[in-house]
């Protein structure tokens, strides 16, 4: 990994440096891009893991770089397309170099001031480098002669699966994706109300409205450090995005039931539906990962749950799975996809090939643990498949291969699901989009096991194997 803003920041107190100056923010910048590059982990994490080092940076500098970041992940093909056509190497820094030429309209002249070498800011200019802004002089960073898929930043793994999804709006619905996502909260309702939490935001100066669909949903109008919002220290609130928080109202848990999130993650949907069963009954927040189950369970006591257990699985096909089989009312699939719909806050995200040998070792894996999962639902109870992708082949196509082998189970359409769900594109399973609904890409569909007949004459151990 490279070194994250060592020689910008390291040693320097918060005394010695209250604000950064603009080429200081560039070389940030420029090492939070390099450190992306070179790790398999989510930009996110390598900026959270830098910040974290950086506690000097005041609020203001903090959401410069980042916002240049985000620009420069969010094009990163066109600006790669332009460093082709001028015989330059795709590094970080001629990707910023040509953001700067291309987008903030920099003169040579401009950028060779603030690429001076001195202490904080990026090294001095290259004869090539020199070349690079020549050949970039007058341009703006859209080109007729672009590719739509490198217009649209959309990668070649995707673009294909994407088209046969949306056919004629297919540029629409991508080009939504290259928006920043807005922030969605959702309110605890066993802490506060939402008209509570809005009369709160707007006393912080703070514009916000109710979500359009999401019942305990609040969308904020504006940009801003979270570090603002008291009503997230407190549990009060919890950030998601609306479509997620629709996900979790689709299991529909209700007090007293046991119900298992399979691969929970981090909780945030598991958060969701403890408090629809009003902290009675019992959640079990299944992952393969120590450290994401740890993080989810102080968000559950932040947020005064007390309903939730955490299970660490070795696998989807975890012993303790067999041992539970046919015990739970309600099971969450959130499966791990290729997260096409999330596209908007992780924009580094599509730049990374689907793991699990592409995205037909994807599928297979989300099939496996679909079928694991499914072994927990007891007789009328429900299944939730969900995924924060756009693709058929980890969609409607998953779940149409789930039916096929596994007849106890029978699709819940939508209308009966959650009647108040209308504006999915799909007519029977929750299908939402940035340019449809202002959501993050999501999917889910709900099943339900259905309770066997006994066959007349049937032994104990016949009916036994009909309902598994």
């Amino acid at each position: 990994m490279a070194r994250i803003g060592a020689r910008a920041y390291n040693a320097v107190s918060p005394a010695r440096l209250p604000s950064v100056t603009p080429a200081a923010r560039l070389q940030a910048t420029l090492d939070l891009l390099s450190a992306v590059d070179s790790t398999a982990r989510p930009a996110d994490a390598v900026v959270a893991a830098w910040l974290r080092t950086r506690r000097h940076i005041g609020d203001a500098d903090r959401g410069r770089i980042l916002d240049l970041l985000h620009r420069l992940l969010r094009h990163r093909a066109r600006l790669g397309w332009w460093l082709a056509r001028l015989g330059q190497e795709d590094s970080p820094r001629n990707r910023l170099l040509a953001w700067l030429a291309l987008a903030d309209g920099r003169t040579s002249d401009q950028v060779e001031r603030l690429f001076s070498g001195a202490r904080f800011a990026p090294a001095a200019l290259t004869d090539r480098e020199h070349a690079l802004l020549a050949g970039l002089r007058g341009s703006s960073i859209e080109h007729p002669g672009m590719p739509e898929d490198v217009r649209l930043e959309c990668p070649s793994w995707a673009a294909e699966p994407l088209r046969r999804r949306f056919g004629d709006r297919f540029g629409v619905e991508v080009a939504a994706l290259l928006e920043p996502a807005p922030l969605d909260l959702r309110v605890n309702p066993l802490r506060t109300t939402r008209e509570a939490m809005l009369r709160g935001l707007k006393d912080l100066g703070v514009p916000a409205k109710a979500s359009a669909i999401a019942p305990h949903g609040i969308r904020v109008d504006e940009r801003l450090s979270l570090a603002s919002l008291p009503m997230l220290k407190s549990g009060e609130v919890e950030i998601q995005d609306e479509g997620s928080q629709l996900v979790a109202m689709l299991v529909a848990a209700r007090p007293g039931e046991r119900v298992v999130d399979f691969c929970a993650g981090a909780g945030g949907k598991t958060l969701a539906i403890a408090t629809q069963m009003n902290n009675r009954g019992h959640v079990v927040a299944c992952d393969v990962s120590e450290g994401r189950l740890k993080r989810s369970a102080e968000r559950f006591r932040r947020a005064g749950l007390h309903n939730i257990e955490t299970r660490l699985l070795s696998s989807e096909t975890d012993k303790w799975v067999k041992r539970h089989k046919g015990g739970f009312d309600r099971v969450l699939v959130d499966a791990p996809c290729s997260g096409t719909g999330t596209w908007r806050r992780n924009p580094d995200a599509r730049w990374r090939a689907p793991e699990e040998q592409g995205l037909g070792g994807l599928v297979a894996l989300q099939a496996r643990i679909l079928a694991s999962a499914a072994r927990l639902v007891k007789p009328g109870g429900r299944l939730v498949y969900a995924t924060c992708s756009m693709l058929p082949e980890e969609n409607e196509e998953q779940v149409a291969a789930f039916l096929a082998v596994h007849p106890a189970f029978r699709p819940v359409p939508l209308k009966e699901a959650w009647p108040r769900l209308t504006d999915s594109a799909h007519p029977d399973f929750l299908s939402l989009t940035p340019a449809r609904n202002g959501t993050d890409g999501f999917f889910a569909a709900v099943m339900q096991r259905e309770t066997p007949q006994p066959t007349p004459g049937a032994s104990a151990e016949d009916r036994t194997k009909e309902s598994a």
